[in-house]
């Protein structure tokens, strides 16, 4: 089977059980496979493991729950794949940042983790040739807005707090001013970059799972007008969060550097800025 083909079926496999509990032996005896090589494969390719992926995607699945039904918090739990309330609150204040209780009095409902929508016919072919295709920027426009959402889809795992029908409108906005740019390869988005204005701050910035997160930032930053700015300003997750899939690393690895502490939407973020040409050298 091939790599592709089997994080397909392994996501195939998770999403039809997650109201069960799910841990790789699971998955793996369902899917006929080693976990050792299943587990390799899967942290390889999608960048988490099989179970931070299952564990975000059930805390998701409770998170809607807990806003758009009378569901106890325990049988919410329970569904989720948790024994208790209290380890099922633990867990979802760690990633979340607040008690379900709060969540649900608030009732500001928004995904930690979507489900994977991929098939071996829709992934870039370069992560899997030795010789990839051409990557291109392109500025995105209206027509790119359906694909453009899709791809968000698959990336919300770096964005705390993202609403699609708010990100939709701002990105209607980015497509007017020609501040909205998509890499492709192969004739798919591999990643998208929203830049306010000429102030040199991402608004905006997803990597496909299955790419290296600093090889493709570092790629749209050179291939845009970034690469002219001193300074670049991104929002991020503050050191430690577990909600992070490894997007703060990724651009401290770049060059990034911690920068105020921000409190966006009621979620700890932390501003991040990289220092460029004369200011850098400085």
């Amino acid at each position: 089977m091939k790599k592709v083909d089997l994080i397909v079926n392994t996501i195939d496999y998770i999403e039809a059980h997650l109201s069960e509990k799910l841990n790789l032996d699971r998955v793996a005896q369902a899917l006929h496979y080693s976990k050792y090589h299943l587990h390799r494969v899967f942290s390889q390719t999608v960048g988490m493991t099989i179970h931070d992926y299952v564990q975000r995607r059930q805390l998701t699945e409770a998170a809607k729950q807990l806003v758009s039904s009378n569901k106890s918090i325990l049988e919410i739990a329970l569904v989720a794949g948790y024994d208790s309330q209290q380890a099922f609150t633990t867990i979802f204040k760690a990633l979340y940042k607040k008690s379900p209780l709060q969540f649900r009095i608030e009732r500001n409902y928004y995904p930690l983790q979507l489900r994977f929508q991929f098939d071996s016919g829709s992934i870039p072919i370069g992560k899997y040739k030795e010789l990839a295709t051409e990557r291109i920027i392109k500025v995105a426009t209206k027509d790119d807005i359906q694909s453009w959402m899709a791809f968000v889809r698959i990336v919300i795992d770096g964005f705390p707090y993202l609403h699609e029908d708010e990100h939709r409108k701002v990105l209607q906005t980015f497509i007017i001013d020609q501040r909205a740019f998509i890499m492709m390869e192969g004739g798919l988005i591999i990643g998208n970059l929203l830049i306010s204005g000429t102030s040199g701050r991402i608004n905006f910035l997803g990597v496909h799972p299955f790419y290296t997160k600093r090889e493709i930032m570092e790629l749209m930053i050179k291939m845009t007008d970034l690469a002219n700015h001193q300074e670049i300003r991104i929002t991020s997750f503050r050191e430690g969060d577990k909600a992070d899939t490894g997007y703060r690393e990724a651009l401290i690895q770049l060059g990034f550097t911690e920068a105020e502490l921000l409190i966006e939407f009621g979620y700890p973020t932390q501003e991040m800025v990289l220092y460029q040409g004369e200011e850098k050298r400085g």
